[in-house]
């Protein structure tokens, strides 16, 4: 079968041909309708992110597909034939961090594309274990799905750990891959949602889908950006504390102005991840009685109800996403890195038609 593999630390991605693998106990073998290429895997290719597998690896953990073969185990057997979305992040759900709530920082959990080979293949081998079946596409094909495992399910969780309530202030910085299905998540759960991003294009597409305020940081100070939103809330009905902030930008200025718009009682999500660090005065938090919390990944048990959001038309992939053949993988993803997609690109690899979808 083909896959698209990192073979050394920035060396080219190339696609070449591997074995098909078979799965073993408690395993199943998807067969892959779409994977979506996400920055961490930019992160391991070019930026220098160690996997916890040794190269070779097959890149990918935003993954749909097909199962078309099971190992043995109670219920594999019940999934095959069946269409599934894969956890970017499988908990083991077993230790004690699972059993509190929190599998999605599971110390023994597997991610496709950094612990396996991942879902850049024809073929992905998987623990059977937190798969979310499919069972309304809601319009979409399977392969489209695909984002659904990484960028819809990211931010979902955010959202839920923020305490948003209908009627609240979200703000979201960064509306990339990530922050524009935050964006709509809040907005479909009734918030008045901000977006603030650098990108004007971005802006005015969650215009269309989500935002009610848009402000663009690279041509507005923090000050007249801050006096914005206080206005707008007001005009809103919204309280003038408690704002549930999401950072999905994953820079430095993303998160200054994120930690700066905190608020009495305000929620501070960070989303996005950099490797670079910046000054805060954590005396803020005191003050302010605010929170900030991190949040990695997605429970698996959370996946349905995020599915739910998309297949019932709450929230939109079309205007988001643009599909390519897995042929075509390591141009992608270089792409990616060079910021010259505006969607998230899907590799397909039955598909060999390269093509947007449409808005």
């Amino acid at each position: 079968m083909k896959a698209v593999q990192l073979l050394a630390p920035g060396a080219p991605l190339e696609v070449r041909d591997v074995a098909r693998p078979s799965p073993g106990a408690g395993e199943v073998l998807v067969r892959v309708a779409g994977c979506g290429v996400c920055h961490t895997d930019v992160g391991f290719w070019r930026d220098g992110v160690p996997t916890r597998h040794p190269l070779p690896l097959t890149l990918g953990h935003e993954v749909a597909g097909t199962v078309a073969e099971t190992g043995a185990g109670a219920g594999c057997e019940e999934l095959l034939g069946r269409e599934v979305i894969v956890p970017a992040v499988i908990p083991c759900g077993e230790c004690g961090l699972c059993r509190a709530g929190r599998g999605n920082i599971c110390r023994s959990q597997v991610m496709p594309g950094n612990d396996m080979d991942g879902g850049f293949a024809e073929y992905l081998r998987v623990p059977a274990r937190g798969l979310c079946p499919v069972e309304d596409r809601g319009g979409y094909e399977l392969a489209e799905l695909a984002v659904v495992a990484d960028a819809v399910t990211t931010p979902y969780q955010a959202v839920l750990r923020s305490g948003l309530a209908a009627g609240d202030l979200a703000i979201v910085v960064g509306t990339g891959g990530v922050g524009g299905y935050a964006v709509q998540i809040a907005a479909a759960l009734g918030a008045h949602v901000v977006a603030i991003d650098v990108d004007a294009a971005r802006l005015e597409r969650m215009e269309r889908h989500g935002a009610d305020l848009v402000l663009n940081s690279a041509t507005t100070d923090f000050r007249a950006m801050r006096s914005a939103i206080s206005s707008a809330a007001s005009e809103w009905g919204c309280a003038p504390h408690g704002w549930k902030i999401f950072e999905c930008s994953g820079h430095t200025g993303g998160q200054e102005t994120a930690f700066g718009l905190l608020t009495h009682a305000g929620v501070l999500l960070v989303v996005g991840f950099t490797l670079a660090k910046i000054q805060l005065r954590l005396s803020n938090l005191m003050a302010l009685d605010a929170t900030v919390q991190g949040t990695w990944g997605c429970r698996p048990e959370l996946y349905p109800d995020a599915l739910r959001l998309v297949t019932t038309g709450r929230v939109l992939l079309h205007p988001f996403i643009e599909r390519f053949p897995l042929s075509d993988g390591p141009e992608v993803v270089r792409r990616v890195a060079d910021h010259e997609l505006e969607r998230r690109a899907i590799l397909t690899p039955l598909a060999a038609v390269r093509g947007e979808s449409q808005c």
